[in-house]
């Protein structure tokens, strides 16, 4: 009776076929020195926040994308948060919420104007209602910290994988 050894796939011939393949299509992570997402770096102005979901988006932003001293981009974005009963309780009382949330955005370049990328990202994520007040706006508040989490990360990916066409 023989089983799979999994380490002689991990490095075994198909682990360096897979490596000698990876290393000749020119896969660079964004990341890296040499990655497109370098060129975002402290190279973006992100427009004034309004209202707390707006304050947190920016701080998330200038957080991933670092703040601009002589920005290159000037990126403009909206952003919505709402939320929607999704769960009621048979005393017909609301036990669970989903925190809806979405941003428009776009990307321009500061000397010409010109808009890069633009787009729209959404997503949501869900709280629990409490018997007290106190507890049910704590787990509001929570989720708007997280719903806008979310949705930095996945404009900050968007402008990431866009920004390979930018010129520099």
């Amino acid at each position: 009776m023989s089983s799979f050894n999994r380490r002689i796939f991990l490095v075994g011939p198909p682990a360096i076929a897979a490596a000698a393949l990876l290393s000749g299509c020119g896969f660079t992570p964004a990341y890296g020195p040499s990655g497109s997402a370098v060129r975002l770096r402290n190279a973006v102005e992100v427009s004034e926040p309004s209202g707390r979901a707006g304050y947190l988006m920016t701080r998330e932003l200038e957080d991933r994308l670092g703040r601009a001293s002589d920005p290159r981009y000037q990126l403009a974005y909206g952003i919505e948060v709402s939320e929607s009963a999704v769960a009621i309780s048979r005393l017909n009382l609301i036990t669970r919420y989903n925190m809806l949330g979405n941003v428009t955005y776009s990307l321009s370049d500061v000397a010409t104007g010109e808009v890069l990328t633009s787009g729209k990202v959404d997503n949501f994520t869900s709280f629990a209602a409490s018997d007290t007040t106190v507890a049910t706006e704590a787990a509001r508040r929570a989720a708007v910290q997280r719903i806008v989490v979310i949705l930095a990360d996945q404009l900050v990916a968007r402008l990431v994988a866009a920004s390979d066409t930018f010129d520099t």
